[in-house]
């Protein structure tokens, strides 16, 4: 049987095993205090990943105090809502677009007929 390692505090310290994939993969949804309430702190859901029995209100303070969760991708509630716009997935360029992307290529492609 093998342990895993814990932290100070007593939690299993996943972050250290995951390393680099738990950066990538992860992003941190930066709402305003009162949605952040409202959500259980959703934005934090990542820390959960890590450690699933950490309660959702020592979220914020888990990703406060441990630099590996400093350096993930922040969300914000407007670039979250900016993302609606975002239906297609791009293969080439590996990103989503919109509906405006697929027009402009459909005109370009016209025009080279």
């Amino acid at each position: 049987m093998t342990r895993k390692p814990r932290g100070p505090d007593g939690w299993i310290d996943t972050a250290r095993q995951v390393g680099g994939g738990f950066r990538e993969g992860s992003s941190l949804y930066r709402l305003p205090k009162v949605l952040q309430w409202f959500t259980g702190n959703i934005g934090f859901h990542h820390i959960h990943h890590l450690s699933p029995r950490i309660p959702n209100y020592y979220l914020e303070k888990c990703q406060r105090e441990n630099p590996l969760s400093q350096r993930v991708r922040q969300i914000t509630l407007l670039s979250s809502l900016k993302s609606l716009t975002f239906r297609l997935w791009d293969e080439e360029h590996r990103m989503l677009v919109g509906y405006k992307v697929l027009r402009n290529y459909r005109r370009s492609r016209a025009y080279e007929q």
